[in-house]
């Protein structure tokens, strides 16, 4: 797998920046930096061997310091939202950055998408980009070490690795933030792109701070079901609350209950390019986002002005707030214990 590392600006502390490109033998290309550890770009060609960038993102580091949308980068050291951004382990209470509403979203202001990661290329072509956070830092507890590892195969697989360890007890839910749009990033809306899940349940929120009740419901009967194939936008604004809390689909869909073996968990599909994704992890959750809040108006890569629902999410995760939720499977990890998960997502063409 050939890797080439480029130049991709400054950080804010005046340090160099890089961009490092895996290309494999169908041509596919995915581009990464170390600010964020963020997906940059992912280029493949189209039914009609048209290439297209089929994510979000922007064309210099900049702008990811400005990101509120989280474009491509990795979250943590938890990912979603904490309820009032405080949680409890052994007895003691941890308050985190409240940033979004009167809650915690994806860790807080220094959070790992707006820090420089260590980055080397492994001898197969990997890439693997290392973090590490002091004790207290974004007010979670223990020296946590952190790393993900970027594979792209030849089949068009691209695989997330993530690994972490700590020294005290402390809450580990590490995802990447990437929005896909399969027409091609400058395309428009995804609302005519068609999606499938597996997910048979999702975890309601109780308003539009999307805080979950706690309850575990099915998605049969409503517009939350994507069980079979349908086009994002088919319901998105339909006349259900679930949608009207959070403008449309910010959910987190149940692949199962708790972390297991790595499994399909989402299919979708662009008929204008015949670019198909499938996603596979072994979470037991997903955050499927529908780029609701997408800031309109604002330049990405290329020039081209990204607007609402101009990309979506499919996030692997455990559950919102599971940390402080009963019956939702736990993200605490234990002092020594080791944390690793798996996502992928495939490419094909239908």
């Amino acid at each position: 797998m050939a890797v080439v590392k480029e130049q991709f600006g400054t950080s804010r502390e005046g340090q160099v920046l890089s961009l490092y490109t895996m290309t494999n033998q169908k041509g596919m290309r995915v581009k990464i930096t170390d600010l964020g550890a963020a997906l940059v770009s992912v280029v493949l060609a189209d039914k009609n061997g048209i290439e297209k960038d089929v994510i979000l993102g922007y064309d210099n580091p900049g702008d990811y310091y400005k990101n509120t949308c989280f474009f491509g980068a990795v979250i943590g050291r938890s990912g979603n939202r904490i309820d009032k951004g405080r949680f409890t382990i052994n007895g003691k209470t941890y308050q985190l950055d409240i940033n979004d509403n009167e809650n915690n979203l994806h860790s807080g202001n220094d959070s790992f998408d707006k820090r420089q990661w260590a980055a080397s290329v492994q001898e197969d072509g990997s890439v693997c980009f290392q973090i590490r956070d002091k004790d207290g830092q974004q007010g979670y507890p223990g020296n946590f070490e952190a790393s993900i590892t970027y594979t792209l195969t030849d089949e068009n697989e691209l695989f997330l690795r993530y690994k972490g360890s700590c020294d005290q007890d402390t809450v580990a839910n590490m995802t990447n933030h990437v929005y896909f749009n399969l027409a091609g990033h400058d395309s428009g809306t995804i609302l005519d792109q068609k999606l499938e899940l597996t997910a048979k349940f999702y975890t309601p929120v109780r308003d539009s701070q999307a805080i979950p009740t706690g309850e575990i419901a099915p998605v049969a009967g409503t517009p939350m079901d994507f069980t079979e194939a349908k086009p994002i936008g088919k319901e998105i604004d339909a006349d259900f609350r679930q949608l009207q809390y959070v403008g449309g689909y910010d959910h987190n869909y149940v692949i199962k209950k708790s972390k297991g073996a790595v499994e399909k968990f989402a299919e979708a599909y662009s008929s204008k390019t015949g670019i198909c994704l499938e996603a596979y992890t072994d979470l037991p959750g997903l955050q499927f986002y529908a780029g609701n809040f997408i800031t309109p108006g604002q330049t990405g890569k290329g020039g081209v002005t990204y607007e609402k629902r101009q990309g979506f999410c499919l996030e692997s995760q455990y559950y919102p707030n599971s940390i402080n939720q009963e019956g939702f499977a736990s993200p605490l990890l234990k002092a020594g214990d080791i944390y690793e998960t798996t996502t992928c997502y495939k490419f094909s063409l239908k």
